[in-house]
């Protein structure tokens, strides 16, 4: 996964990962929170790996919230 440079000198995103990642690494150390809702989310989540691999259901339904802050250097 790569950017581009553009002639201004900033960093073009090419992916949504690359935005996420960028995204969280601005807010971190602002007292950033990001919140994630889900509505009837279900994961399948393997138990080893492979195709015959047996699977338990998550089911995710409300929020998730994810708090970033700088910390503080003498703690």
């Amino acid at each position: 996964m790569s950017t581009n440079d553009t002639s201004s000198g900033a960093e073009e995103t090419e992916t949504w990962s690359e935005l996420a990642i960028g995204l969280y690494e601005r807010l971190t150390g602002r007292g950033a929170e990001i919140t994630y809702e889900f509505d009837e989310m279900r994961i399948d989540v393997p138990d080893r790996i492979g195709e015959d691999a047996d699977h338990a259901e998550w089911r995710l339904d409300g929020t998730v919230k994810i708090r970033a802050r700088e910390r503080d250097p003498d703690q």
